[in-house]
């Protein structure tokens, strides 16, 4: 699957003309080495957003198996949306954020890992459904490399924000800090913010216009809802925002957006490690 071609012509993994696999540029739209040193036609068949969907969900499905393992028999069994719901001490050790994690017991890279996390059999379901639908619309528009980092800024984003209005400020009715918080929701507003900024530069405002009605719905739905994460969700749509201005999603894709993704998702991968190294010592 990931032989390497090294003459002939491949697609450009940015405006999809066709180059020379060994072109230092595409003569289309301007991209550096738009064959990505040969593995292009290896990459595109993972399909436009180079299999970070699997990933994610992969990735999020067996943390939660993992979760749930952890947490022996103390396992949600109430309400509908705490079915199926793995201990707090678990999902403490797996990454969980929040002002009790990130303030008071020194966890700062939660922020990162807990967007990996779920907290109930729903939680993952509904995740997994938006991660589904916005990830691969968002890595079309600008490309797998920028969709993979927006949404690694607004997960941190959103938790540093739930996380600092926990422990700093005070609460209101609808509107509380996460003392302790996980979920994909974070990120998912990020991915809603990228696409409500693509509108705005001029992509499309149909686009923009029906992205920014997704994250109203949900918005709405998050403040009827006991136990949503609002400030995590603003925080998330904000840094998702200005993580796509910044990017400018009206310019082609650059080869160091993919090194910076693949870096994005080995620190995801590494605050996982290190909050089940760290948190092994508070389990006894």
């Amino acid at each position: 699957m990931f032989r390497r071609q090294t003459s002939g012509s491949v697609i450009c993994t940015s405006c999809g003309v066709l180059v020379g696999v060994n072109d230092d540029r595409c003569y289309n739209c301007g991209r550096r080495n738009p064959g990505l040193w040969g593995f292009a036609p290896a990459l595109r068949a993972l399909g436009h957003d180079m299999g970070f969907v699997p990933f994610v969900m992969g990735t999020c499905i067996v943390l939660y198996a993992l979760t749930l393992l952890a947490s022996g028999g103390n396992i949600g069994t109430g309400g509908l949306f705490s079915f199926m719901s793995p201990s707090r001490q678990s999902l403490f050790l797996f990454g969980a954020s929040g002002a009790i994690p990130v303030f008071i017991a020194d966890r700062w890279w939660t922020v990162l890992s807990a967007a990996w996390l779920h907290g109930g059999a729903l939680h993952i379901l509904f995740n997994m459904m938006w991660v589904r639908q916005l990830a691969p619309a968002t890595a079309d528009l600008y490309g797998p490399g920028r969709m993979v980092i927006i949404y690694t800024a607004a997960a941190i984003a959103g938790f540093a924000l739930s996380s600092f209005a926990g422990a700093y400020l005070p609460n209101l009715l609808f509107l509380r800090g996460g003392q302790f918080t996980v979920g994909a929701s974070a990120p998912i507003f990020g991915l809603l913010g990228a696409l409500v900024c693509y509108g705005r530069r001029g992509g499309s405002r149909m686009v923009g216009s029906e992205a920014l009605s997704y994250a109203l719905m949900l918005g709405l739905f998050g403040f009827l809802m006991p136990g949503v994460d609002n400030y995590a969700h603003a925080g998330g749509f904000g840094g998702g925002y200005l993580m796509a201005q910044l990017l400018d999603p009206l310019k082609p894709e650059r080869i160091d957006h993919i090194g910076i993704a693949l870096a994005c998702l080995a620190a995801s991968v590494v605050a996982i490690v290190a909050s089940v190294l760290h948190g092994l010592q508070f389990i006894g």
